[in-house]
């Protein structure tokens, strides 16, 4: 797919990990690969939702692309425009825009790891008037610990707004799940098993463990899964654009993941 730079967007989001280049063309967003395989990761966690729990609805599905831009070629991925005419708004940004200050500045200055949770789901409650929040936050928690997205924070969580009225985003930007990074942080010749202990995550702890238990603790196990080995291998053979060590390492740390947290799968 070719683009251009009419087509280029700064969709407003910032990342700890950079920021990629994104497209929009014609209803369809695309994103480049920037640090490694975030393209693949997108596609490889939405295709695997769909052997979850979620509704089609809750989560937003990608597929792999080439892309070339001003002569360059780049691997990626490219999604359907899921905003229909609504406004999408990242929680920093709704809160720097209601009170001048950004929910991150909030969420850490709680020592209690419970109740930064606990502040991040009551406030977006009584700001927006969404109703289990915090159900959506143990959803979004699972995924990333069981796909090892470390890049979950309130710049790229958000809510849709329609007429002034708030509801719940589709689940979306796990790029830099499965050890994506392999410029910087996860190189292709590190041993994933050392890497997976060392991948942390954002939101408001530096272990996936805690986030995940400390909100099923307050809002219960509301997400599983019932993908098998099989379904990897058929999801990871069409995405042909990427090289064969790498689809091998995102099998060997999904299968890996799925081991660690087997209660999450149903038979």
């Amino acid at each position: 797919m070719e683009l251009f730079e009419y087509d280029l967007q700064d969709d407003g989001r910032n990342s700890s990990k950079g920021n990629q280049l994104k497209w929009k063309n014609n209803g369809i967003w695309y994103k480049a690969d920037y640090l490694g395989y975030e393209g693949l990761a997108e596609y490889v966690v939405s295709n695997l939702l769909i052997k979850s729990t979620l509704r089609p609805d809750e989560y937003v599905s990608y597929e792999p692309i080439n892309i070339k831009y001003k002569s360059i070629a780049y691997t990626g991925c490219k999604s359907k425009d899921f905003t229909n005419g609504c406004q999408i708004t990242t929680l920093e940004r709704l809160f720097k825009n209601q009170f001048g200050d950004g929910l991150n500045k909030g969420i850490y200055s709680i020592a209690d790891h419970k109740n930064r949770l606990e502040f991040i789901v009551d406030q977006v409650e009584r700001v927006t008037g969404i109703k289990d929040f915090g159900i959506y936050m143990n959803k979004l928690l699972t995924i990333d610990a069981l796909f090892l997205n470390e890049d979950r924070h309130t710049h790229n969580i958000s809510v849709v707004i329609r007429d002034g009225r708030y509801s719940l985003c589709p689940i979306y930007d796990n790029g830099a799940s499965l050890l994506s990074d392999i410029k910087i942080d996860y190189p292709l010749n590190t041993d994933i098993y050392d890497e997976i202990k060392n991948v942390k995550p954002k939101t408001f702890s530096d272990s996936f463990d805690e986030q995940l238990e400390l909100s099923e603790t307050l809002y219960g196990n509301n997400l599983y899964f019932n993908f098998t080995d099989k379904d990897i291998d058929n999801i990871l053979i069409k995405a042909d654009i990427y090289s064969d060590d790498i689809k091998k390492r995102v099998k060997d740390i999904i299968i890996e993941q799925k081991r660690k947290y087997s209660y999450l799968f149903k038979k």
